[in-house]
């Protein structure tokens, strides 16, 4: 009866010191998404998003865009054909949405600098900027930016504010791209809203 007894104790305090783990004390740092999913976006879905990007003759496409707490976080696939030379007013800028590239396939020269030359607003009701990345420039070159040969494999880390500029792709470049924003300038996108519009033609 006495280990009995002895081991029903044992237990209560095994018991009371795991429901004592499981509270948060207010005096810890906090959640900062409190009681937030995690979220999966399967291979199928941003496979899916890079054969309608051929078919549909697409560049930017916003797969979801998640709430963290303090911050959205964007998720896309970025599909650029072949590239002799860059466009007019092709330099990019993103005010307060900072990008990081995963380069799935093919390969580039990506020029990168925070020096824009001859910056020029983009519009508001741009769907880019209302739906993607937010508020920003073009410019038409980087001074004395610094040109990367980026390949499959590799990460880029573009800082909100830093000028982007692809001046050549050699066949073309498929990427996944994170977006970060911190100030959630960007709607959130859901799984729903992904699969709805892959379903359909994208609209222009």
């Amino acid at each position: 009866m006495k280990n009995v007894l002895l081991g029903l104790a044992a237990a209560a305090c095994v018991v009371a010191v795991l429901m004592a783990q499981g509270k948060i004390n207010p005096t810890d740092p906090q959640p900062t998404c409190n009681m937030c999913p995690g979220t999966i976006v399967p291979l199928s879905e941003l496979e899916a998003y890079t054969k309608k990007a051929v078919a549909e003759n697409l560049l930017d496409q916003q797969v979801r865009d998640i709430e963290i707490g303090k911050a959205h976080v964007g998720i896309g696939m970025v599909y650029r054909g072949k590239l002799d030379k860059p466009g007019t007013d092709s330099v990019a800028e993103h005010d307060q949405v900072s990008e990081v590239y995963h380069i799935i396939s093919g390969s580039a020269t990506l020029v990168l600098g925070p020096d824009i030359v001859n910056r020029q607003r983009r519009p508001a009701t741009q769907r880019t900027v209302v739906e993607f990345n937010g508020p920003g420039n073009n410019g038409s070159e980087i001074r004395n930016g610094v040109a990367h040969q980026i390949k499959a494999g590799d990460v880029v880390v573009i800082p909100a504010g830093t000028g982007h500029w692809f001046t050549k792709i050699d066949d073309h470049i498929n990427y996944l791209m994170i977006r970060y924003d911190p100030d959630k300038v960007t709607p959130l996108r859901s799984e729903a809203q992904s699969k709805e519009y892959l379903s359909k033609p994208a609209p222009r």
